[in-house]
């Protein structure tokens, strides 16, 4: 060490770490402590388990033990826990047969009102949204140039007419000449010939005149079909064009009609009961099929079925006094065409799919299910006609399915009745039951 150095040689030599603060010791004596902190939560969460497998154990009477398979599953005293299920029974009544298909409500006349004659729309006779009956006054054109004309041609009518007079009155005069031999026959077929002319150019000017007349009718704009004026598409004081010019689109609106579809499959059902005379009626929802809008009957069935998506349009009429139904609207259509009648009928929610195809689990007693294939005929989206399978009186399975199998035990919370057991009362009669149980495994 130099020896210019503040510190002193001895004392740097006498200088040692301390043994407790060494970085060394510290490192190889922490993951000790993580160990033990580990083996303790171990403990602890062992001591949990078997405190939450005694209390269940206690829980569940003398002689129940947890199961290990099976989803929501124990033994109890060697039995299946029974599960919780509602039940319904089955009733016999009527169903009717609908068919439903997407439709919209086409007015049975749209009638856009234009001019038939051009000229100055010199007034507006409706207010927009306004309810007008065949023949109410509309909008009125121009008509002085079209009277101008008339009165042209009623003096051109006046003066052919006379025309045609005076040839008349010659033409007498020549053939009592011709019957006194003082004139030759070729002047008499010439006055004749005269008057023929003339008598056409009246006839001519008479079709000018009724013309003219008919224009300044169609001056007047009245309206053709009774029902609701829409929007206005034109306002006063612009040239309106013959035949080109919209000014108002009238939509008829008592009675409408609804055009909806039906499967090809369904025709020949629907035309059966069309050609033996019956008055099909038809109820109109809203596009959530929640709210039922109208009813009306089935008017007609369309021709043809539409290839391209294997449907046939039908027509339905609906008075619409309310105007509940609106142009254009989307609604659905539901066709009722028959009745089933005294059917034996079960809960759409009892109703299962699976191997045996289509099965309800029925009531085996009060505490036990079996599986019941059936055969399903019509529905009504809530009920469905069992056509075998099933009897009036047989009570089945409508909640708490999915955890159920053949033989299975139940107990039932909610009856035919819509009354709920409370779990007091449920939890008593398992008890009991428990008890008899351990009565008869205790007799010799």
């Amino acid at each position: 060490m130099n020896e210019s150095s503040p510190i002193r040689t001895d004392t740097a030599r006498a200088f040692q770490p301390d043994p407790v603060a060494s970085p060394g010791k510290t490192r190889r004596f922490r993951p000790f402590r993580w160990m033990l902190l580990l083996l303790a939560l171990l403990a602890a969460g062992a001591v949990a388990h078997r405190w939450y497998d005694g209390r269940t154990q206690v829980a569940g009477g003398p002689g129940e033990t947890q199961g290990k398979g099976g989803r929501g599953r124990g033994k109890r005293g060697g039995m299946d826990v029974p599960q919780a299920v509602g039940i319904a029974q089955i009733v016999t009544g009527d169903i009717p047969v609908v068919l439903q298909g997407l439709g919209t409500v086409t007015p049975l006349a749209t009638v856009t009102v234009k001019s038939q004659i051009s000229g100055y729309l010199t007034d507006i006779g409706f207010r927009e949204g306004q309810t007008v009956k065949k023949g109410d006054y509309l909008a009125q054109i121009d008509a002085r140039p079209y009277e101008a004309l008339l009165a042209q041609y009623q003096g051109q009518l006046a003066r052919d007419q006379a025309l045609l007079q005076n040839s008349k009155l010659d033409l007498a005069r020549f053939q009592r000449l011709a019957q006194q031999d003082s004139i030759s026959k070729q002047n008499v077929d010439t006055q004749g010939a005269l008057v023929k002319q003339n008598e056409g150019t009246v006839a001519s000017d008479q079709a000018l005149v009724d013309q003219q007349r008919l224009n300044i009718a169609y001056a007047r704009i009245i309206s053709p079909v009774e029902g609701r004026v829409g929007l206005r598409q034109v306002d006063q004081g612009n040239y309106i064009t013959a035949a080109s010019t919209n000014i108002v689109v009238v939509t008829q609106l008592h009675p409408i009609s609804v055009v909806f579809t039906l499967p090809e499959d369904d025709v020949s059902r629907v035309m059966r009961r069309v050609r033996a005379g019956a008055k099909l009626a038809v109820r109109a929802y809203d596009r959530g099929d929640a709210h039922e809008i109208a009813t009306g009957t089935l008017d007609t069935v369309d021709n043809q079925i539409d290839v391209t998506t294997g449907t046939v349009k039908l027509r339905a009429l609906f008075d619409n006094k309310d105007e509940e139904l609106f142009p254009n609207q989307f609604v659905n259509a539901k066709l009722t065409v028959d009745t089933v009648a005294n059917a034996a009928l079960v809960p759409n929610g009892a109703i299962l799919q699976g191997t045996p195809g289509t099965y309800v689990y029925l009531m085996d007693g009060d505490a036990k299910v079996s599986v019941r294939p059936i055969k399903t005929g019509e529905t009504d989206g809530t009920r469905t006609v069992v056509l075998s399978g099933l009897q009036a009186g047989d009570r089945v399975v409508t909640d708490g399915t999915d955890r159920l199998r053949d033989g299975a035990p139940v107990r039932i919370t909610e009856g035919v009745d819509g009354q709920k057991v409370t779990p007091a009362a449920d939890a008593g009669g398992a008890q009991e039951a428990g008890q008899k149980r351990g009565r008869r495994r205790q007799q010799p």
